[in-house]
């Protein structure tokens, strides 16, 4: 059914030997793709056709990413003071000093 038909040396191997995606869908409503999961497929065409099966049953997405895992890099937890913490003093950062028309809509 969800398997892939060619029979390259990555298809042939097992389900659990297959790579890790990372799965991020859009909404109807939404503005941005979130986060919704991870699956092993055997390529990325397959990913996605697994990420549709498995994360958009119920038609509630317009768009779907599928990213390797080994592609993403990430912060640490215990990295959390050298990477956020200096901002935290830069009160000009945050967009509290102005207001937003409501013609410009989401930003």
């Amino acid at each position: 059914m969800n398997e892939p038909t060619d029979k390259s040396p990555q298809a042939l191997k097992p389900l659990h030997e297959w790579p890790l995606w990372e799965v991020f869908v859009r909404s109807k409503q939404g503005l941005e793709h979130k986060h919704c999961g991870s699956l092993h497929a055997s390529d990325a065409h397959h990913a996605l056709q697994l990420a549709r099966d498995v994360y958009t049953r119920r038609q509630e997405g317009v768009s779907i990413w599928v990213v390797p895992s080994q592609a993403i890099t990430a912060s640490q937890p215990n990295d959390k003071a050298e990477f956020f913490d200096p901002s935290a003093d830069k009160i000009y950062r945050h967009p509290t000093f102005y207001a937003i028309p409501d013609e410009v809509g989401h930003m």
